[in-house]
Formats: C-alpha cells, sequence, structure tokens
C-alpha cells in the first residue's frame, strides 16, 4: 500500500495544467464523433459489415464504461499524473493502430484498446481541476471545461468531414485517427513539464475481478445485438445474451463479496437509494437514443441520400452549437425549475425528431440545409436535458458516496450509448436491407422518441421518489 504524500500541490500554473487536461478531454470528445462521419467510408474501404461497423463504435464505449470506474482508483492509488500520462500515450498509440488497421476486426480490436486508454485518461481530468481549483475560480474552471466539452461535438462533426473529403496523403479516413497522435504527444510532453504530482490516496484497492465480470457481461448482452444480422439472428445468439444477463447478477453477487474483505467497484450501498436508481434508468434511456442518433442520422445522410462526407458533417454543426447554448442556460434553469427542465427538454427532441420525419417523409431529397435547420430543435432539447442530467441524478446522493456515484453515472451513461448503437443500429441495418435506409432511418426515429419517452418517465418516477425522501 502507497503511503499518503502530505506534500502540498504546487498550483502557480494551474491554468496552464487546466489547458492540457481539458485539451485531453477535448481530444476524447473530438474522437467520439469524428468517428461517426467516418464510419460509411470506413465500412467501404474495409469492406466492413453491418455489425462490424456498429462495434467500431459500441466496443469502444464498452471498454471505457467497464474501467473509467478502474481508471478513477489507478489515480487514487498511483497519483493522477502518472495515470493520465500513462492514459494519454496510450491512446495516442492505439489512434494510430486504428489508423494503421487493415480489416475490419482489427479496427474493432484496436478501438477496444482505445477505449481502455481513453478510461485511464478522462477520470483524471475532473480529478485535477477538483484538486487545484478550490477558490473562487472553481466556477471559472468548470465553465471552461463545460464549453470546451460541448464544443467538442461541433469541432468532431466538422472535422471529420474536413479530413475525409481532404484526403491529406491518400490517407482518408485514416486521418481521423491520425490525428490524435501530433495532438496526443503534445499533451503528453505540456503534461511532463507542468502538471503538478498530486497525493495519492491511501487505502484504495482494486477491484479487477468486478471490472472483468462486468466487462464480459456486458459483452456477452450487447454483442449479439452487434452481430445478430451478420449470422441471421441465430438461436444461440439468444443464449449468449441470456448468458450476459446471468453474468451481470452474477456481479452484483461478486460485489457483495468483494464489499466484506475489500474495496468493491461499485458502492452497493447505493442500490438502496431508489431515487438514485430511477436517475440511472433516464440515463440509461437518454443516452440509448444519444450517440445512436448520431450513427443512423450519418448512415441515412451518405448512404440513403448520398451526401458527401464533408456535408454531412457540416449538418450537424447547428445542432452542436444549439446544444452548446443550451447547456449554458440549462444549468441555472434547473436550479428554480428542477427536473422540470429536463421533461421540457425531452419534449423538445420529440419534437425535433416528428419534424425529422416529417422532413424526410415529405421529401425525396431532403437537403443538408433543410436537415441542418430541423435537427436544430433536436440538439437544443439534448442540451437542456444533458447538462443538468447528471446533477439532478446525483442530488439524492449523500457527499461521502458521491464520488462512487459519479463513476456509476458515467458507467450508465456509456453502456446506454453502447446500447443503443448496437440495438438500433441493428433495427436500421436490418430494415435497409429489406427496404430502404429511408425506411430504416424512420423506424429508427421512432425507437429514438421511445427511448426518449422512458427517459422522462423515469425522471417524473425519479422525481416522485425523491419528494417521499
Amino acid at each position: 500500500m502507497h503511503q499518503t504524500v502530505t506534500k502540498p500541490v504546487d498550483s502557480t500554473r494551474r491554468w496552464w495544467v487546466l489547458a492540457i487536461v481539458v485539451a485531453a478531454q477535448f481530444m476524447f470528445g473530438v474522437d467520439a464523433f469524428i468517428v461517426n462521419v467516418a464510419i460509411p467510408t470506413i465500412a467501404v474501404d474495409l469492406h466492413a459489415s453491418p455489425a462490424q461497423i456498429e462495434s467500431v463504435i459500441a466496443i469502444y464505449l464498452i471498454a471505457y464504461a467497464t474501467l473509467v470506474v478502474t481508471g478513477g482508483r489507478l489515480g487514487d492509488i498511483h497519483g493522477t499524473r502518472n495515470v493520465f500520462l500513462v492514459g494519454v500515450l496510450g491512446f495516442t498509440a492505439t489512434s494510430l493502430w486504428c489508423g494503421l488497421a487493415h480489416s475490419g476486426m482489427e479496427l474493432i480490436i484496436a478501438r477496444l484498446a482505445q477505449g481502455a486508454t481513453a478510461a485511464l485518461m478522462v477520470p483524471q481530468v475532473l480529478a485535477t481541476l477538483h484538486l487545484l481549483f478550490t477558490d473562487e475560480s472553481r466556477s471559472r474552471a468548470f465553465g471552461i471545461y463545460g464549453i470546451v466539452l460541448g464544443l467538442a461535438g461541433a469541432a468532431g462533426f466538422l472535422l471529420g468531414g474536413l479530413l475525409v473529403t481532404i484526403d491529406i496523403a491518400h490517407t482518408g479516413w485514416r486521418s481521423v485517427f491520425f490525428v490524435n497522435v501530433p495532438c496526443g504527444l503534445v499533451i503528453a510532453a505540456a503534461a511532463w513539464l507542468i502538471m503538478p504530482t498530486v497525493p495519492r490516496r491511501a487505502g484504495t484497492r482494486l477491484d479487477i475481478k468486478g471490472s472483468v465480470v462486468l466487462f464480459a457481461g456486458l459483452l456477452c448482452l450487447i454483442g449479439p445485438l452487434l452481430f445478430g444480422h451478420d449470422v441471421g439472428w441465430a438461436p444461440w445468439l439468444w443464449a449468449v445474451m441470456a448468458g450476459g444477463g446471468m453474468i451481470l447478477f452474477a456481479f452484483v453477487k461478486l460485489e457483495h463479496a468483494v464489499a466484506r474483505a475489500g474495496m468493491p467497484l461499485i458502492d452497493l450501498a447505493l442500490l438502496a437509494d431508489a431515487a438514485f436508481l430511477r436517475g440511472l434508468g433516464a440515463a440509461f434511456f437518454f443516452f440509448a437514443a444519444n450517440l445512436s442518433f448520431y450513427l443512423v442520422m450519418t448512415l441515412f445522410m451518405q448512404r440513403g441520400l448520398k451526401i458527401p462526407p464533408l456535408a454531412a458533417g457540416l449538418a450537424f454543426i447547428p445542432l452542436a452549437l444549439a446544444f452548446v447554448v443550451a447547456s449554458r442556460h440549462s444549468g441555472a434553469r434547473a436550479r428554480h425549475r428542477g427536473t422540470r427542465v429536463l421533461l421540457e427538454g425531452c419534449a423538445l427532441q420529440i419534437a425535433g425528431l416528428a419534424a425529422l420525419a416529417l422532413v424526410v417523409d415529405a421529401l425525396d431529397a431532403p437537403t443538408p440545409v433543410a436537415l441542418a435547420l430541423v435537427m436544430l430543435i433536436f440538439g437544443y432539447g439534448q442540451g437542456l436535458v444533458m447538462a443538468p442530467l447528471s446533477g439532478a441524478v446525483l442530488s439524492t446522493v449523500k457527499p461521502v458516496a458521491a464520488g462512487s456515484a459519479s463513476g456509476m453515472y458515467g458507467t450508465t451513461a456509456q453502456i446506454g450509448n453502447a446500447a443503443g448503437v448496437a440495438a438500433i443500429g441493428a433495427v436500421f441495418f436490418a430494415i435497409e436491407s429489406l427496404q430502404s435506409a429511408r425506411a430504416g432511418f424512420l423506424v429508427s426515429l421512432a425507437l429514438f422518441v421511445t427511448l426518449i419517452m422512458m427517459s422522462a418517465a423515469f425522471l417524473t418516477w425519479m422525481r416522485r421518489a425523491s419528494a417521499r425522501s
């Protein structure tokens, strides 16, 4: 066990440190969206199946979701600076591997490794900000963090379309991964020179068994949704999914056993908080309609409407900017109106999806401009929900359990993203092969509406539980 370092943290260069860790968060955020724009081009170049296309996104999210809590614990044990450096260098190396991949399966494995290294890098960002900004500058620092987080989506869409279109040195889609290499090396060098050594937390242990079992359970549960179309939904797929459910049930039992002898991956006391669990349900359904929307929208624009990658990327910019504006407004409104703001955001998302369905159904070839204007409604509604959602879900949690609850929230969000990509992506590809991309897109929109309605229902249910407590 490491001894706690009592030496105070050097915060004289904390604004430079803020720039470094926020740059890493920006790189991570851009990567989540830049791949969406390049996915159709990747599919053609690597002759990737629909399952492989979905897996390129979903496996990254599963790896990140199951290891992000472990990444945070490693930062406590070995120091956030050390783990941050390992994470950034690992993310840089795996990004290079992604860009050099020669098959769909190799790219999937590289993305798995990239998600694992991201789980080392990202938790150290907020941990560093919490440590360095404890005075009146705290709100300013987190404000900068929030703005950069929001702008990452717009940058990802724009950069993805631009890089695929420019085709630098004939690298095509590979450049969307290669771009992380110089950025990552600069961030790592700056962190090595400037980032302070932070105290280590005594008594923190790793629950490696829990991480492995959780990853295996999620992979068995979500994996068949990714590959079902390719194997004709064979009966053994359903057996694997059932096995995944049993593994996740065993995971809870394992955590109880670990809690008696050490530090489990999750705080089991939180499972008794009804409002928190309902909030996690709301987060799961909300995020299930998040990245999956961008995947299906990109596939429909490029495969169904034959819109070029750059024009498709630009069509998302108004949505991303509306998301940023709504995020800036929603925090203050949520403090005064509570979960009603989130419900309004859900209603706006549904209205935007309905308008999008009307446009696609009425026009044979809707232009990127027409699609962009309609998606703006969805983006604003999404921003109203996403920014205050974590605060609303964590509002009933005791301060002593805030860290564990935040980890569970982040894990649930990424699992929701992965499940949505797997399930709705499978529906889109199945209907596209039977009818058309337009039909697959319209059915997907109906599923997005259903998921958001489920999220709203859980938010309402959460509010009732909070009122009773």
